[in-house]
């Protein structure tokens, strides 16, 4: 087990820049609110944040509690083919439905696992959508997850998708629930 060393650090700059500042500080430390006072000139601001490393990332899950929610397989391609089919060419799709494809494509790698002796197709495929998830959310990714999740993408697209994976039926704004997909599609 790590032992704790927090660390208290201090941060001189303009006053427009500090919520930039202290969100990229908790990117990079496990930190707590910054207290904000001005320097003696009062044209800039002084930050103090207490901080400590940030801790390792816990284990992306396992397959079986990442798509505990999902609809079938059958039903994942119907939605996948139903989505292409009526997009217009050369439209940019949300990364919903990236996440999506990139799970539809795990879940299928990993029924064509056990076969020790097949060429890996299905699994090259899945790590190729993983991969193209993961370039996709690379900006908005704290370094440490970002190279966490280029350890093993397919890992990312199960954590991404569990989150997503909740129902989220009482919501309007939401996009359409995994947990209960619309039967008539």
């Amino acid at each position: 087990m790590r032992k704790t060393s927090v660390f208290e650090i201090r941060i001189i700059c303009d006053p427009a820049d500090t919520n930039r500042v202290t969100t990229a500080l908790k990117t990079a430390f496990a930190a707590g609110a910054a207290r904000m006072y001005p320097t003696r000139d009062g044209k800039r601001a002084r930050l103090y944040v207490t901080a400590d490393h940030r801790p390792d990332p816990e284990p992306f899950l396992a397959p079986e509690a990442a798509y505990a929610l999902a609809p079938s397989i059958v039903s994942e391609i119907g939605w996948t083919a139903r989505t292409l089919a009526t997009t217009e060419c050369f439209t940019e799709l949300d990364r919903d439905y990236y996440l999506r494809k990139a799970a539809l494509l795990d879940r299928i790698a990993l029924l064509d696992e056990p076969d020790l002796f097949n060429d890996g197709d299905a699994r090259e495929t899945a790590l190729a959508a993983a991969v193209m998830l993961l370039d996709t959310d690379r900006p908005h990714l704290a370094l440490h997850l970002a190279e966490q999740a280029e350890q093993d993408p397919r890992g990312y697209v199960r954590q991404q998708y569990a989150q997503r994976a909740g129902c989220v039926c009482d919501d309007a704004d939401e996009v359409d629930c995994l947990a209960h997909p619309d039967p008539d599609q």
